[in-house]
């Protein structure tokens, strides 16, 4: 989820409109890949695509309307938690217990989380990166050379 939040973040700061190679490059990844991820976005209304010369994925609004929840469920909606029973049914009584605690208190922990990222906006994110990113540059962490590339496209943010 926090990568395709980085790549959300550039198509909105940094270019208009971004091809799956280019994408791909960003992430270290093959473009089959970025294609099978972007796709979630497509279906979900936060990206369009546009096929052959000049084509490539561009959002459909701005991260100010687009949620963490949106997000969340656009990459497929993983499991949040990987410490609960296991799938079988348990046969001891104690391991019953146990499975029934960890399920309530993880499902009860997944409505907290799923809540917060409906209230939190992709916009949120990134201007807190122009906050860091500012206050670096003041300090005197990140000089005026310091780009991102992506794909040959250059900017002074990232």
């Amino acid at each position: 989820m926090s990568r395709m939040l980085h790549v959300l973040i550039h198509m909105d700061r940094h270019v208009k409109r971004a091809t799956s190679e280019t994408i791909a490059k960003m992430l270290d990844t093959n473009p089959v890949v970025v294609r099978r991820m972007m796709a979630g976005f497509r279906e979900a209304g936060i990206v369009t695509s546009e096929k052959g010369h000049g084509g490539g994925w561009e959002l459909t609004r701005g991260l100010d309307r687009i949620s963490l929840l949106d997000v969340y469920r656009a990459v497929g909606a993983p499991g949040l938690f990987n410490i609960g029973p296991d799938a079988e049914e348990a046969t001891c009584l104690v391991e019953r217990a146990v499975d029934a605690r960890m399920d309530e208190t993880l499902d009860e922990a997944e409505r907290l989380v799923m809540a917060r990222f409906a209230e939190i906006l992709v916009s949120d994110v990134a201007d807190d990166f122009e906050a860091r990113f500012a206050a670096m540059k003041q300090e005197g962490k990140i000089s005026d050379e310091h780009v991102h590339r992506w794909d040959g496209i250059q900017s002074d943010q990232a």
